[in-house]
């Protein structure tokens, strides 16, 4: 690209982006609930969160023209959340929406005490802030959401900054900042449908980036906060033990997971929550779910559409195999001990996101949160990834219109069998086996290397 157009590529972004944000503030003017007060509420709370994100990258990177260029990826993204504030799904209104009114009528935090949904303390605590405000709850809802996703790129930028920190001035990592703010199933996830799955997958990106860092308790701490918002973050928590075997955590560091978890739950059992009821939540949503698997792109879609099957032994076949990919990964840090490059180990972390709730059982749709925004960065970082990334937010994305649609995207009928979500767990299983082929070859070239994180 001839020079001068890059000079003036920043100005031009910042007025595309300028125009961007002119029409999320429009289409807050347009929202149906609350009054004029609230859509004002909610458009100055939009534009609040984009010049936070703007302001992360400033700090990331110290250039004026880098924060103009994303001025425009901001604004579109700011506009497409402004879009969908207006949308209620069935989980807000049979869930979400029941929780912030008893914590309304039940005095707001005294109200944590009692048994109501089945998030963990940190949500609740959450929850429990906004029954305070006169704003609609649908809009605060989405909007701590939203919060979180320029949280989640700010993660995605950093981590991969530490993957390809040899290459200067690489514009990766601002890439990878736009492309999460950008991906369909970020946005679809908090700002249309709700969901909170941006919360702990931004404290998972941030951990992971700071483990390749070298900031191992800090990354841990992050790992237990992570964990205390969703039990999906359980999904990466292995690498934390293939870093360890591999020589890169000290085993005491990883004393601090339990020490974090416990700060998070604290002012619930302060508040008079008891004990049981907070480290029994994650026990109680495993056993809520008894199907097999709920629209999720799993193995599980490979049975055929109504084939009765022995549910307890097709689950614990999963879970033995998703044990057993795991041990897998756990003995290649312990084989590589002081030879996993930060690479193998990100490979390894990608593995551990697609792979584990591919093999699982009672798996939803979303539980792929993981999968797409760590295989998005491992595409940003090295392009040859890129095929990972399109076959593992591509699947899940179809996997979410199954859901929101209430509707089969494709059916397939192969040799007698009813095949309902087939094409989207092929979809999922070709990222799983990109990957652990990307890590065989990368673990075949580190062999008798001596690279480090």
């Amino acid at each position: 690209m001839d020079g001068r157009w890059i000079k003036r590529l920043p100005p031009v972004c910042a007025a595309g982006g300028g125009l961007l944000l002119t029409g999320t503030a429009a289409a807050c003017a347009r929202l149906t609930l609350g009054g004029a007060g609230d859509r004002l509420f909610v458009a100055l709370s939009l534009l609040a969160v984009a010049a936070l994100g703007l302001g992360l990258v400033w700090l990331e990177t110290r250039s004026a023209a880098r924060v103009l260029a994303m001025l425009l990826p901001m604004g579109a993204a700011m506009l497409a959340r402004a879009l969908c504030m207006d949308y209620a799904s069935l989980d807000y209104q049979d869930f979400l929406h029941k929780w912030y009114v008893y914590f309304q009528e039940n005095g707001g935090f005294s109200a944590i005490a009692h048994s109501v949904g089945d998030y963990n303390a940190p949500y609740l605590y959450f929850m429990a802030a906004i029954s305070y405000l006169d704003v609609p709850d649908l809009y605060l809802i989405k909007l701590f959401s939203i919060l979180w996703d320029v949280a989640l790129a700010w993660g995605c930028l950093r981590l991969v900054r530490s993957l390809v920190r040899e290459r200067q001035g690489s514009r990766a990592p601002l890439i990878a900042f736009a492309a999460a703010l950008l991906l369909p199933t970020v946005v679809l996830n908090g700002a249309y449908w709700g969901q909170c799955d941006g919360i702990y997958a931004a404290l998972c990106v941030h951990a992971a980036a700071l483990a390749l860092e070298g900031w191992n308790k800090t990354s841990v701490a992050l790992m237990a906060a992570a964990f205390s918002v969703k039990l999906q973050a359980v999904f990466l928590l292995p690498l934390w033990g293939v870093l360890w075997l591999a020589g890169r955590v000290k085993f005491r560091q990883l004393w601090v997971f339990p020490a974090a978890y416990l700060a998070t739950i604290l002012p619930a059992a302060l508040l008079g929550k008891p004990l049981g009821d907070i480290l029994g939540v994650y026990f109680r949503q495993m056993g809520e779910y008894p199907r097999l698997v709920l629209n999720a792109p799993s193995v599980y879609q490979f049975i055929p559409y109504g084939l009765e099957v022995n549910q307890t032994a097709a689950s614990r076949l999963g879970i033995a195999a998703a044990g057993a990919l795991v041990l897998a990964l756990l003995a290649v840090g312990l084989r590589f001990r002081g030879r996993l490059g930060r690479d193998a180990a990100m490979t390894v972390a990608v593995t551990l996101c697609v792979g584990v709730p591919f093999l699982l059982p009672h798996m939803h749709e979303r539980y792929f949160f993981l999968a797409d925004v760590f295989t998005l960065c491992w595409a940003c970082a090295n392009a040859r990834r890129l095929p990972a990334a399109v076959l593992a937010a591509g699947s899940s994305l179809a996997s979410y219109i199954v859901y929101l649609r209430l509707k089969y995207n494709c059916v397939l009928r192969v040799g007698g069998g009813t095949f309902v979500m087939g094409l989207e767990a092929l979809a999922m299983l070709a990222a799983l086996a990109f990957a652990l082929w990307t890590l065989v070859c990368q673990l075949r070239e580190n062999e008798g290397k001596g690279e480090s994180l």
